[in-house]
C-alpha cells in the first residue's frame, strides 16, 4: 500500500475514528500512520482502508488493537515537554497558592499504564513543594485497569532509554542507579498510591486538584466518554484542573470544562456543569448526535422536575443550589441567579427552617429526615405550614452520594382542617358539658 500521504480512503478512515472515538490523528505523519494501520490490517486479513472501516463498525473491540498498534511507546516521562513545562510553571504553583499549608494536595493519574507520567507528576510536585511538604501533603492516585501495567508501575524500575527524557538534575535527584536500571526513590514513591480502577464502572476518586488522563479516552465510544467526563467533573474540586493528551478533541465545546490552555490541553472545571448541554455541544462539535436517547431522557427528567406541583430543590456536595423547580422558585421568591449560588448565601438556608446543619446530617448518615409543621408566613399574612423532607441522592450503580434533595410540602390546608376539627371538638365538649349541667 506504500506511501499513502493523500489517500482519500485513509483520510476517510481517520475521519471516522475522529468522529466515533474523539481521537484526532490529523497531526500524525501519514507515512508512519499508514504503515502502522496497514500492519494491523494485514494481521486480520483486510485488503484496503474501506474494508477496514467496515470491520471497525462491526467489531468495535478492534479500536483497542488499532490504537495500541499506532500509539507504540506512547507513555513516557515528560511526554510532550512543553505541556509539562506549563503544568510545572503555571498549574502546580496555582494549586499550591490556593491552598493553606496544612491542606492536602490530591492528584489523580488516570490510565497511568507503566507509571512514567505518574512519576513525572510526583517529581514536579516534589520540586515545587520540597520533599518535606511533598511527603506531608501530596497524594497521587495512580489508576489503570491493566493489572500487569500497575505491577510494572509499582516496581518503578526503568531502563536507561526510558529515563532519557528525564532532565539530568531530576534523574540524579529522584532515581537510584541499580546495575543497569533506574529505580524511583522511595521518598517519591511514598506519595503515590496505585490501584486498579475502571473509569466506566468504578466510582471516581473525589476532591482532586489536578486530574491527568492523557490519550486514554479514545479507547471508548462517545457515549462512554460522556459518562467518564461526568465522573471527572464530579472528581475535581471546583478550582480543579484536567490535563489531557494533545489528540483528544471532544472537550473544546462543552459546558462542564473550559479551556485554560487549549494548545496544551489543560482545562478547568465549570461548577455545576450541565450534562445535557455538554452532550448537545459535543454533538455540535462532532457534527452528529452522539446519544440522542440520553439527551431526550434528561429533557424528560428536567421537565418532570420543573412542573412538579411540590416545591423541590437540589443541593450538591459543595453546598451549591443546583436545581429549584418552578414551584420552589415562586414559593421562596428565588431568581435565576440564585441557581449556582451557595445555599448559605440565600435566606432559604435558615428561613423557614435552618437547613445547612440538617443537610450535613443527612449527607453524613445517608438517611432522610422529615421536619413537620414548619411555620412560614405567607405573602397574604396568613400563616402557612410546611413539611420539609431532606433526603440523600445516591447513585444506584456506584453507591456514591451525589447531593441532597429538599422537598417542601405545603400542609397548610391539612393543618387548618386539623385545627378546625380540634376547635369543633372543643365546642362540642363545651356544649355537652352545658347540657349535662342542666
Amino acid at each position: 500500500m506504500g506511501n499513502q500521504e493523500t489517500n482519500p480512503e485513509l483520510e476517510n478512515l481517520l475521519e471516522y475514528i475522529k468522529r466515533t472515538r474523539g481521537f484526532d490523528f490529523g497531526g500524525y505523519k501519514r507515512t508512519s500512520l499508514s504503515r502502522r494501520v496497514c500492519r494491523r490490517m494485514q494481521l486480520i486479513g483486510v485488503e484496503n482502508y474501506g474494508e477496514y472501516l467496515d470491520h471497525l463498525e462491526v467489531h468495535p473491540d478492534e479500536f483497542v488493537e488499532l490504537f495500541n498498534t499506532i500509539l507504540i511507546n506512547v507513555t513516557a516521562f515528560f511526554r510532550e515537554a512543553q505541556a509539562w513545562d506549563y503544568i510545572a510553571s503555571e498549574i502546580i504553583p496555582g494549586i499550591i497558592a490556593s491552598k493553606h499549608i496544612s491542606k492536602p494536595i490530591r492528584v489523580w493519574s488516570a490510565g497511568c499504564a507503566s507509571g512514567e507520567e505518574t512519576y513525572t507528576l510526583a517529581m514536579l510536585l516534589a520540586e515545587a513543594l520540597g520533599m518535606e511538604q511533598y511527603t506531608a501533603r501530596v497524594k497521587v492516585f495512580a489508576t489503570d485497569v491493566d493489572v500487569e501495567a500497575l505491577n510494572t508501575a509499582r516496581q518503578a524500575s526503568y531502563n536507561p532509554k526510558e529515563v532519557q527524557s528525564v532532565p539530568a538534575n531530576l534523574q540524579e535527584k529522584y532515581f537510584d542507579r541499580v546495575n543497569d536500571r533506574y529505580i524511583v526513590q522511595k521518598e517519591l514513591r511514598r506519595g503515590v498510591i496505585f490501584g486498579r480502577h475502571d473509569l466506566v464502572r468504578d466510582a471516581p476518586i473525589s476532591r482532586i486538584d489536578l486530574l491527568v488522563c492523557r490519550n486514554t479516552l479514545m479507547y471508548f465510544n462517545t457515549e462512554t466518554q460522556v459518562k467518564i467526563l461526568e465522573r471527572f467533573h464530579f472528581a475535581l474540586n471546583d478550582a480543579g484542573f484536567l490535563f489531557l493528551g494533545k489528540a483528544e478533541m471532544l472537550f473544546t465545546r462543552n459546558h462542564s470544562f473550559t479551556p485554560v490552555d487549549l494548545k496544551r490541553r489543560v482545562f478547568t472545571k465549570v461548577p455545576n456543569g450541565n450534562l445535557r448541554g455538554m452532550l448537545l455541544s459535543m454533538a455540535h462539535s462532532t457534527g452528529q448526535q452522539p446519544v440522542p436517547e440520553m439527551v431526550d431522557q434528561m429533557r424528560i427528567h428536567e421537565a418532570t422536575f420543573e412542573i412538579d406541583p411540590v416545591a423541590q430543590m437540589v443541593v450538591d456536595l459543595n453546598g451549591i443550589v443546583l436545581l429549584a423547580n418552578s414551584e420552589a422558585r415562586n414559593f421562596f421568591n428565588l431568581n435565576p441567579r440564585d441557581l449556582g449560588s451557595p445555599l448559605q448565601d440565600l435566606e432559604l438556608s435558615y428561613r423557614p427552617v435552618e437547613l445547612r446543619s440538617r443537610i450535613d446530617h443527612v449527607s453524613a448518615n445517608r438517611r432522610a429526615i422529615t421536619l413537620k409543621d414548619i411555620e412560614w408566613p405567607g405573602t397574604d399574612r396568613d400563616m402557612k405550614y410546611l413539611d420539609v423532607q431532606i433526603m440523600p441522592l445516591i447513585d444506584d450503580n456506584t453507591d456514591e452520594l451525589l447531593g441532597v434533595k429538599i422537598i417542601f410540602t405545603d400542609v397548610t390546608r391539612f393543618k387548618n382542617l386539623q385545627q378546625e376539627l380540634v376547635h369543633a371538638n372543643q365546642e362540642l365538649e363545651t356544649a355537652y358539658e352545658f347540657v349535662l349541667r342542666r
